[in-house]
């Protein structure tokens, strides 16, 4: 395994990948990426990381596709989409939204992950260095989450009317997959501890397969000084609330690592400041860590792109542009540490067009 810098504002963490892995459309030296701004708040928050790149110089041309999960799906643009990201190898995407109604089409957002099979999502949850309250200080820990199966496999029927049986899949090929990746990324990174988050106390096939082979992995990593412990979902959440410091690299399937993505967005500022990617052995998507569209507050100019924009920086040195990330990595940190333009979700007055011209006057 290989990798590659998976960049915070203020560390740098790697992020495991196959030796195979190949960058995709590079021309020149200009990197061709995928760009599909999402639902909500998503076509604001990427103007505002297109605006920054451009003035920072980054080498990268973007190939836009506008898909939304409000209306019906574009077969079209969505094939088109996809094969831009084959071709790429890397995107970078905002959040779409998925219907609640069971007449409505399924999740956008877990399409591309099952046809890419980009396996592992990575959220980091940590305090970025401005000046608005948190309930915690010096919260840092990683959320490794398996995106394929789980309780997202999509395997839902009605046998007689008025009875739903939904199907949650996990098999022992995925877990060890996500497990080794979490391992991974905690030996690669000088992480201590790494948990898995389970309800195997009920699910005891399901779930008890997933902590069993967790189990199995850890020992592969004995020598390396990594601890491994196991966690309870609803104890875990409790937990992550009250001390979330005890959290260091954690390892979960579909489900839960959607909700406790969730809590620790809430813990650090809300979804406007958490970054994530979703990784696989062939193709990578960045996008924020945790997945709200935003469309309370769509069309105001107010949302935050930190998320995003911190996501960018991640596919930067994911494609090698340490020098481009690194420089609006500082930009971005030092506007956040000085906190005189910040977006309502921090506590701030300011719009989203006023953090980005912020952003481009540190480059």
């Amino acid at each position: 395994m290989s990798a590659r810098n998976f960049g915070t504002v203020e560390t740098k963490s790697q992020v495991a990948r196959p030796q195979e892995f190949s960058p995709g459309t590079v021309y020149g030296g200009i990197h061709t990426v995928t760009l599909i701004p999402g639902d909500g708040v998503g076509l604001e928050m990427s103007t505002a990381v297109k605006t920054i790149f451009k003035a920072a110089g980054v080498p990268i041309e973007w190939e836009q596709f506008d898909l939304s999960g409000y209306t019906a799906r574009d077969e079209q643009l969505l094939k088109q989409a996809m094969d831009s990201i084959r071709r790429n190898k890397v995107a970078l995407k905002g959040i779409l939204y998925t219907p609640v109604s069971r007449l409505g089409h399924g999740s956008l957002n877990a399409f591309f992950r099952t046809e890419l099979d980009i396996y592992a999502s990575v959220s980091l949850i940590q305090n970025l260095p401005g000046n608005w309250p948190t309930r915690h200080k010096g919260v840092d820990f990683a959320i490794i989450r398996e995106n394929t199966e789980g309780e997202y496999s999509g395997l839902e029927h009605t046998p007689v009317p008025g009875v739903v049986e939904s199907l949650k899949v996990v098999t022992r090929q995925k877990t060890e997959r996500i497990a080794k990746y979490a391992f991974d990324f905690a030996l690669k990174n000088g992480r201590k501890k790494v948990t898995a988050i389970h309800k195997a106390n009920i699910m005891k096939k399901g779930d008890g397969l997933f902590l069993n082979v967790c189990r199995d992995v850890s020992k592969l990593y004995e020598s390396s000084g990594i601890q491994f412990s196991d966690m309870i979902v609803d104890n875990a959440s409790m937990q992550l609330v009250s001390k979330p410091s005890q959290f260091d690299v954690v390892v979960c399937g579909n489900l839960y690592g959607n909700i406790l993505s969730n809590v620790g967005a809430a813990l650090v500022g809300g979804p406007g400041v958490v970054s994530g990617a979703n990784l696989g052995r062939e193709y990578a998507v960045f996008e924020p860590g945790c997945r709200h569209v935003g469309k309370d507050i769509q069309g105001r100019n107010t949302a935050n792109p930190t998320a995003l924009l911190l996501s960018a920086i991640h596919m930067l040195r994911h494609l090698g542009l340490d020098d481009h990330a690194n420089r609006i990595s500082h930009a971005l940190v030092k506007v956040i540490r000085e906190s005189k333009v910040l977006t309502p979700d921090v506590g701030g007055v300011h719009s989203t067009t006023d953090f980005t011209l912020a952003v481009i006057g540190q480059l």
